[in-house]
């Protein structure tokens, strides 16, 4: 009699840890969705071939998205990626990326994308989410800035949170040949 008490206490807690951790875990992640961003690579062309096209790493740059005060990048050092969020609220998001800030601050390009925002039902738990379609991409600067970015090319429309590869930005080729003293 005393092992089926103890049977039963075990097969009690046992299944009350079961339920437990079965009611605790959720199968619609909400984070795993994330915000959809979109993700850029930087790239320039090869000067002594036309049709090469090689992989750019920006010294510094700091991205700004302009109506905000919100700073996306700071001054970050060997930048050749980058994932910008856009916005909900807007079918248009304007980034301005700033090559030196400290030293030249009128150095900027800035990137002009239209987007379409469709929001979507998620889950009960998640809510509504945001599926946003890149429509286009354009660029241009400030009046006597130089300006450093000569294309963009849209590759995929969809932010994603995956990190695919939605606009390659293609900047002025820069020799990247140290300098040695004679």
């Amino acid at each position: 009699m005393k092992n089926l008490v103890r049977i039963f206490l075990l097969l009690i807690i046992v299944g009350a840890a079961i339920g437990i951790h079965s009611s605790c875990s959720d199968e619609n992640d909400c984070s795993m969705a994330g915000r959809p961003m979109m993700y850029c690579t930087f790239k320039t062309n090869d000067p002594d071939n036309d049709n090469a096209v090689l992989n750019d790493t920006l010294d510094s740059l700091t991205v700004r998205a302009m109506g905000t005060d919100s700073i996306i990048l700071n001054n970050e050092k060997d930048v050749h990626t980058v994932m910008l969020p856009l916005r909900y609220t807007s079918d248009s998001t304007v980034f301005i990326f700033q090559y030196d800030p400290v030293r030249n601050p009128e150095d900027v390009d800035t990137v002009y994308i239209v987007q379409e925002n469709t929001p979507y039902f998620q889950s009960m738990e998640c809510g509504y989410m945001m599926k946003q379609n890149i429509i286009s991409a354009a660029f241009g600067n400030r009046k006597n800035s130089t300006e450093k970015i000569t294309s963009i090319e849209l590759r995929n429309k969809e932010a994603n949170s995956n990190e695919i590869e939605n606009l390659q930005i293609f900047f002025n080729y820069r020799d990247r040949t140290p300098v040695t003293p004679d």
